[in-house]
């Protein structure tokens, strides 16, 4: 009997969801740590539904079906392509933490939906239209942004209250610009105090920054979005931290520092109600953690990283008026306590490894939970460590990828568990008693089942360097002894990413299964500048990007090369999209000799059309870097590009624009040099069109396959 995977098609390479990856996400313990919730599709589609897991009885229950399909507005769709969000249905829920009774919110298309005390769901009329709704920590209240203003409705019914009044082209107030959303991290542009009385929010004018339009050419009507967009080294938009009492509906500016040309990287309300803010520098070296206290701001704790500075979100402040931080000093990512005035009490764990995450903390028993590399850089064990000191913990041993929610009251750990060989299984850890429940086995999601072969983790030296590099190999299922296969590299090879990992995604790489199975070994390496390693590992990139990168790939089909005598390194071919479509670029240009055809989707081609914060992390400005900017450009280096090439962009993509490939239709040209384009005209930076994926597929495997030729 043939398994389901073992002969892949078209249809199923460009499939979403992934096999065995429809598992009970979003995982959340109730405010009372009775139950769990979570959302989870048992059809098994991307349509979701809020469930709820007693876990006293182990009864399951819906709580929220998806609502009705609808068009997006502009906003939301925008707004799900920050997010990466291929989901649907209900796609978010929270809880109001100190609410009397248990109070549940869920945006809906109407608005949003309120259960209070376990009851059913009741619409909010008032909140129709509204964007990053949140429930206050009493449950009273939903605030939310409308027409780039900040409103607030009671859930008892009633007309919003509008709180600001000057949202204008522009300039919003309580959204996070864009610059936050897509490269800090920061989702939100307003947060509620803990006495549910006051609103800290963003103000953010834009219009020092022009607008880019992008015109939908794919459409019957005429269409065009205008986008502030803020390219490396010119404006970005002004950013102002206010706070509003609810009761006189007072707005109050804080001051951030003299420099007005900063970063609002996160907010955060101590349990105290003291409000902080942590503040980056535009050149992204300095941060400073600030608190606002009556008498003005203090600042906590100051920092500074080269060559350049990783946020994080391991901020926690405990009743006890200490807080836990990480930082990156001794070049590795670290837990550490300090004290209320922002001065170091301990660091809690140290080495040659980093803290992935922090997850939670018990304030009762003093312990702090974390998911880190310390097993190994491809793997993920949780573990936690006393604030009083002494060595972490293991609390995970399997090896994979684990994820941990850890419960407010410390009794309970929520354990998500998956490898190379086996999907995503959700696992109920009873911390004081040992007692383990598994939730979700996720018994279909097995590599061997599914006719999916399992990538090997292989490791080899840098060309530069004492850290080793870790890839994986996925090789064709039927070799013939004596035969040789040619080689796809599958890249992405930008910061902040990491690809070559012991974790279920990595097997449910559709597209390198089927290129295994048509007769291709796939190699996909971690190249220096990677994720997770520590700055050292990082630091390379730093005004030289496509050089690093190019060369520890170029080096690893060399390691292939003599540790596979099933690679053919003659026949090599290289795909990646966005930071991959770029690096699939320079591997062409700048190593010709390795890399003979490529897909390069959706790729940068020049570091100046590209954003503010991304590029100027990596870059600094174009006006002090100006010739760092230029070897860094993928024309710089076309003159050398001697193979076959496909570039595949969607001409509505507002974060890396067409204008990217445009500008090397126009180089390639001059130069007399051909590349096939694959252009869809009403497709953002994330394809979403189920038959337009599907075309993707097939016109990207077989351009590998015409122009490699397995045999």
């Amino acid at each position: 009997m043939i398994s389901p995977f073992e002969r892949l098609t078209i249809e199923q390479v460009a499939h979403f969801p992934r096999p065995g990856t429809v598992i009970p996400g979003n995982h959340q313990f109730t405010p009372g740590g009775d139950a769990l919730t979570y959302l989870f599709s048992p059809e098994g589609s991307l349509a979701r539904g809020l469930w709820r897991y007693d876990i006293a009885t182990g009864s399951r229950t819906l709580l929220a079906g998806p609502p009705p399909h609808r068009q997006l507005t502009r906003d939301e769709e925008l707004r799900r392509e920050r997010l990466r969000l291929r989901e649907e249905g209900v796609t978010g829920y929270a809880f109001a933490r100190k609410a009397e009774l248990e109070t549940l919110i869920v945006p809906s298309p109407l608005g949003v939906r309120v259960s209070i005390g376990g009851g059913p769901f009741v619409d909010l009329p008032a909140t129709a239209g509204a964007i990053d709704p949140q429930v206050s920590p009493d449950g009273r209240s939903v605030a939310f942004v409308r027409d780039g203003d900040l409103r607030v409705a009671s859930i008892f019914g009633g007309e919003a209250i509008r709180l600001t009044f000057d949202a204008t082209d522009g300039v919003t107030n309580g959204l996070a610009e864009f610059i936050a959303q897509e490269e800090l991290d920061r989702d939100h542009g307003f947060w509620w105090a803990p006495d549910s009385r006051r609103i800290a929010f963003v103000r953010a004018d834009s219009r020092d920054i022009p607008n880019f339009p992008i015109v939908h050419q794919g459409l019957a009507v005429v269409d065009i979005e205008n986008h502030r967009y803020p390219f490396a080294g010119a404006a970005n938009a002004k950013l102002q931290l206010a706070v509003v009492d609810l009761e006189s509906q007072q707005v109050s500016f804080l001051d951030l520092g003299p420099d007005p040309d900063i970063y609002l990287a996160r907010v955060n309300w101590r349990p105290d109600g003291v409000l902080t803010a942590q503040v980056l520098s535009r050149d992204q070296k300095e941060l400073a953690l600030a608190a606002f206290l009556p008498h003005g701001p203090a600042i906590l704790l100051h920092e500074r990283s080269e060559p350049w500075y990783n946020l994080h979100h391991d901020l926690r402040f405990l009743e006890s008026g200490e807080f836990i931080w990480s930082s990156e000093r001794t070049g590795y990512r670290h837990l550490e306590l300090r004290d209320s005035f922002g001065t170091l009490v301990r660091q809690l764990t140290a080495g040659p490894w980093v803290v992935t995450g922090l997850l939670g903390v018990d304030e009762s028993r003093r312990l702090a939970y974390f998911q880190s590399t310390q097993e190994s850089p491809v793997e993920r064990q949780l573990y936690r460590v006393s604030l009083d000191g002494g060595q972490p913990e293991q609390l995970t041993h399997e090896p994979g990828w684990h994820a941990g929610v850890l419960s407010k009251d410390g009794n309970r750990l929520l354990d998500i568990h998956s490898s190379r060989g086996h999907g995503p299984a959700v696992t109920l850890i009873d911390l004081p008693a040992g007692a383990r429940t598994i939730l979700f086995a996720n018994d279909g999601a097995n590599a061997e089942k599914l006719g999916l072969q399992i990538p090997e983790v292989v490791t080899l030296a840098a060309p530069q360097g004492d850290e080793p590099l870790y890839g994986l190999v996925y090789l064709p299922p039927h070799r013939q002894p004596g035969a040789k296969y040619p080689v796809v590299v599958s890249v992405y090879g930008g910061p902040h990413a990491q690809r070559a990992i012991d974790e279920w995604s990595s097997t449910v790489d559709l597209r390198a299964q089927y290129l295994a199975q048509r007769g291709f070994v796939v190699f996909k390496l971690d190249n220096r500048g990677s994720a997770n390693r520590g700055l050292a590992f990082e630091a390379p990139l730093y005004l030289a990007m496509g050089d690093p990168e190019v060369a520890d790939q170029a080096a690893g089909v060399r390691w292939l090369g003599e540790n596979y005598h099933y690679a053919d390194t003659s026949r090599v071919g290289i795909y990646g999209w966005s930071y991959g479509g770029y690096m699939t670029l320079m591997c062409m240009a700048r190593e010709p000799g390795v890399f003979h055809a490529g897909v390069a989707g959706a790729p940068v081609t020049h570091w100046d059309g590209y954003d503010t914060a991304y590029t100027e992390r990596y870059m600094s400005t174009p006006q002090s870097h100006r010739e760092e900017y230029e070897l860094s450009s993928v024309m710089a280096h076309l003159g050398g590009l001697t193979g076959d090439l496909l570039v595949v962009h969607g001409m509505i993509d507002e974060n890396v624009h067409f204008r990217h490939t445009a500008r090397l239709l126009v180089e390639m040209a001059r130069l007399g040099k051909h590349c096939d384009t694959l252009i869809y005209p009403e497709e953002r930076h994330m394809p979403r069109d189920p038959k337009g994926l599907e075309d993707h597929e097939r016109r990207v495997l077989g351009f590998l396959e015409e122009k490699l030729r397995p045999s």
